[in-house]
């Protein structure tokens, strides 16, 4: 079913891998690598690695993830979550930190906690975002192909 071995500071990490479906809830105290395919519930406190090959039909739970297939799902995680280039997400992330990687697909919301406010010291400058109406007129064509008066 998986293969074990080491993984970052002494942790083991665990592979599906792409022949393998697991249907089901999956807990664990380890990193998870996806190459296949899981659905139901995932709980880890530790990593989770979508990779292309990958897909996850599940509620999810973990201190981190990273998606470079498909989760179709919801994901909360304690610490992040990356969607690479290459990850599609629909679902709902709830994180204090995101990263959503140009080239993903991602329909869903994102929660990052209630973050506090900075003070007005550490804000950047406000640029003013009053606009007026120009004093020339839009050329007719415009009026008559949009149909907004103006």
């Amino acid at each position: 079913m998986a293969a074990s071995k080491d993984f970052g500071a002494g942790g083991e990490t665990t592979i599906i891998g792409p022949s393998i479906l697991i249907n089901g809830k999956l807990s664990g105290d380890e990193d998870l690598t996806v190459r296949g395919r899981v659905e139901g519930e995932l709980n880890l406190t530790r990593t989770l690695i979508v990779e292309p090959s990958g897909i996850v039909k599940a509620n999810v739970q973990v201190r981190n993830a990273i998606i470079s297939g498909v989760v179709v799902g919801n994901i909360s995680a304690s610490e992040s979550v990356e969607l690479t280039r290459e990850g599609r997400m629909v679902g709902d992330i709830n994180s204090p930190r995101v990263i959503i990687v140009d080239g993903a697909s991602f329909r869903g919301h994102v929660d990052m906690g209630n973050a506090e406010p900075r003070p007005a010291s550490e804000r950047p400058a406000q640029r003013n975002t009053t606009f007026s109406r120009p004093a020339v007129a839009p050329a007719r064509h415009m009026v008559e192909e949009t149909g907004i008066p103006y």
